[in-house]
């Protein structure tokens, strides 16, 4: 499985938004086969929210951690 990082620290929503859902959108059926993993960077709180709340309307898994420099959001397949 390949785990791609995307660095969005210094942006603030909605731009964390769009530039997720553009790398959701091109990677969409690495995604869903479970070959790839989204792994977005961000110092934005509310990217914690509407993010992973929009990947999972979209069909996919959210998981958001907190680390000592930025909050970590993961999108993976959604498990059946």
């Amino acid at each position: 499985m390949e785990t791609i990082s995307i660095d969005m620290r210094g942006q603030i929503c909605p731009s964390t938004l769009i530039s997720a859902l553009r790398e959701i959108n091109v990677r969409k059926g690495e995604i869903r086969s479970g070959a790839t993993t989204l792994v977005f960077m961000t110092d934005n709180r509310d990217s914690t929210v509407t993010i992973p709340e929009t990947a999972e309307k979209m069909g996919y898994a959210a998981k958001v951690s907190k680390h000592a420099d930025c909050y970590r959001i993961e999108i993976s397949a959604a498990k059946t």
